[in-house]
C-alpha cells in the first residue's frame, strides 16, 4: 500500500476506533477541516508534521509518529492511558516511584 494511503488508514481507523465523525475531529484539531481531514484518510494529501501532532492530539491515544507511519506502535489502551495519566498527575518523587516499579516489572530491565 502507498504510504499516503495508509496514513490515511491509520487516521481513518483511529477516528472510527472512537466513533468519531469527521466533523468531530475537526472541532476538537480546532485547526484543520473536516475536508483536510477526509482528503487526509482518503489518501489524497498527505499529513504533514504539525497537522499529525495537532491530530494525535486530538485523537489522544496516537503519536504523531504512528500516524505518519514512522512507527507501529499502535493505539494506547485505556490502561495505558490512565498510568500515563497519573504518572503526569505524580510530584517528582511519585514519577521516581512510578518508573522503578515499571523497571521491576519490565522484561527491558
Amino acid at each position: 500500500m502507498e504510504l499516503t494511503k495508509k496514513i490515511g488508514q491509520r487516521l481513518r481507523d483511529e477516528r472510527r476506533a472512537q466513533k468519531l465523525s469527521l466533523a468531530a475531529l475537526a472541532a476538537r484539531t480546532s485547526t484543520l477541516s473536516k475536508s483536510r481531514i477526509s482528503n487526509y484518510e482518503q489518501g489524497i494529501r498527505r499529513m504533514g508534521l504539525e497537522e499529525a501532532e495537532a491530530l494525535a492530539a486530538a485523537l489522544g491515544t496516537v503519536t504523531p509518529t504512528y500516524l505518519l507511519c514512522l512507527d507501529d506502535k499502535g493505539p494506547l489502551s485505556r490502561s495505558e492511558l490512565a498510568l500515563v495519566d497519573l504518572y503526569r498527575q505524580a510530584d517528582a518523587q511519585g514519577k521516581d516511584t512510578i518508573l522503578q516499579v515499571a523497571e521491576a516489572h519490565s522484561s527491558y530491565g
